[in-house]
């Protein structure tokens, strides 16, 4: 989860939340610590042999778990990672990392659902966009000008990869009575939210920003915790969309 989630109900920011949201994101990013595994599912962030310049946006970077893996395989390609998160101390912490290299990678804050919010590229100019975990942190009134924005940001042919909950995840049903604030959006008792998606939602979602759906999944699975005995079933939504050439 990131830090992108101090956002009301109505889509402005909680004033005083970002330390708790940061302790908070701390604590969780240890579950998403090892992200290798986004080479399998998204083999196009390996770009191997290419002269060309590829550039890379990861929106909710957090403290970079996914932008350092990504930068250590491609060493030695062409490759510039963009990297936005809301919160400021954990865009500080990602660039206190021993591998920051501004000549690679450019971190930066950005609230997202905010149309008026800059970025330090134009349109057009993105090869891929990283969504990980980051939009059921926002308010659903906001995403579908969060969508709107990031589509235009990619290149025509460029793809936006999303991964995020899907409906009856674990992680919703283990909400107490009182945390629902909306149809199927919750708030936890740190103060930061958690929608979950249906595989319909998301591709609407996109395909009204303009992108094409090259493939959508349901990722159904079982974690068993052996130390705790215990069983965790997990429902994951994972898509990749392109703009149209």
């Amino acid at each position: 989860m990131h830090l992108s989630t101090g956002i009301t109900s109505t889509g402005s920011i909680k004033i005083g939340t970002h330390l708790r949201l940061y302790c908070s994101h701390r604590r969780r990013s240890r579950f998403f610590k090892d992200r290798h595994w986004l080479f399998t599912e998204i083999p196009e962030l390996t770009q191997q042999n290419r002269e060309s310049r590829f550039v890379i946006l990861e929106v909710g970077c957090g403290v970079g778990n996914s932008v350092y893996p990504i930068v250590e395989v491609n060493q030695g390609n062409n490759l510039f990672v963009y990297c936005c998160d809301f919160s400021q101390k954990a865009i500080d912490i990602l660039k206190e990392h021993k591998d920051y290299n501004a000549d690679r990678v450019g971190a930066f804050t950005a609230d997202v659902t905010d149309p008026e919010c800059s970025f330090p590229f134009p349109e057009g100019s993105l090869d891929i966009i990283l969504m990980i975990f980051v939009l059921s942190a926002i308010s659903p009134d906001k995403m579908q000008i969060c969508a709107d924005r990031l589509a235009k940001l990619l290149k025509p042919g460029g793809m936006l990869f999303f991964r995020d909950y899907g409906r009856y995840d674990l992680a919703q049903l283990r909400f107490k009575k009182g945390r629902c604030i909306a149809e199927n959006f919750y708030a936890r008792s740190d103060g930061t939210r958690s929608y979950f998606f249906t595989q319909d939602e998301v591709e609407k979602l996109f395909s009204k920003a303009g992108l094409v759906c090259q493939s959508s999944y349901v990722d159904k699975r079982l974690q068993v915790n052996r130390g705790k005995q215990l069983k965790m079933y997990r429902v994951w939504i994972q898509c990749k969309f392109e703009r149209p050439k």
